[in-house]
């Protein structure tokens, strides 16, 4: 052996045994605590960015949006968590049914505004390893952004979402279009998140939800993007 083999061979023996200290490390370190919420728990978080400096979207939409559809959203979902607390086994089987289908609609509600409320105040341009990966997914930046504003459009005038999902069980990404708060992707990690109910535009832009799409691509955070895609794929 030269000293050019010893040396990469040194070399290649390094990278070796710090990939296996990193993976002995990462199946040694403890899950987070387990730490579930108490019923009625839940609380409004506050917008993340200045109301008033998102071009196209006013201080008074975002500020109604937040503190009615979205608080509104967690207000009642505590409330229904009090009352599932309080079912028996003698609860009538209408009553439990009808709980747990408005639990579902109110969590997503509040857990869907979080998100997209939190992927606003960016400056609108794709950076990143989500870009990339949207790019691949869907065949370029042009393909995913057309099928995502067609979906938001066939939304207009009446209610619902657009999500971005990463899919664990078949690890790629799923553009999602719903027409509530109760339908979503099964196990589906929601990544980007578009509001189409007329409230999140109506108040800047009436039935015009052309203009009000436009408006949400020109503020989209792309850091808190690239953020969750990381976060779902580790």
């Amino acid at each position: 052996m030269n000293r050019r083999e010893a040396i990469g061979s040194i070399a290649g023996a390094v990278a070796a045994t710090a990939v296996a200290s990193s993976l002995a490390e990462a199946k040694q370190a403890p899950p987070p605590a387990f730490t579930p919420s108490k019923p009625g728990a839940h609380k409004a978080t506050a917008l993340p960015f200045n109301a008033a400096k998102l071009p196209g979207l006013s201080e008074k939409l975002l500020t109604s949006h937040h503190d009615n559809n979205y608080a509104g959203a967690v207000k009642n979902l505590n409330a229904v968590e009090l009352e599932l607390d309080k079912v028996t086994k003698d609860t009538p089987g209408f009553q439990v049914a009808a709980l747990r289908e408005r639990e579902l609609n109110y969590a997503n509600s509040a857990y869907l505004h979080e998100r997209y409320f939190e992927n606003l105040g960016g400056d609108g341009k794709p950076a990143g390893e989500f870009s990339k990966a949207l790019a691949t997914q869907f065949g370029s930046a042009a393909r995913w952004e057309e099928l995502v504003r067609a979906t938001a459009m066939s939304l207009g005038g009446g209610s619902g979402w657009v999500v971005i999902a990463y899919s664990p069980l078949t690890n790629d990404l799923r553009i999602v279009g719903t027409g509530g708060h109760s339908q979503a992707l099964a196990a589906g990690v929601p990544i980007f998140v578009l509001d189409m109910f007329e409230h999140a535009y109506a108040i800047d832009y009436g039935a015009a939800h052309a203009k009000y799409i436009d408006a949400f691509f020109a503020n989209l955070n792309w850091g808190v993007l690239d953020k969750r895609w990381q976060a779902a794929r580790r």
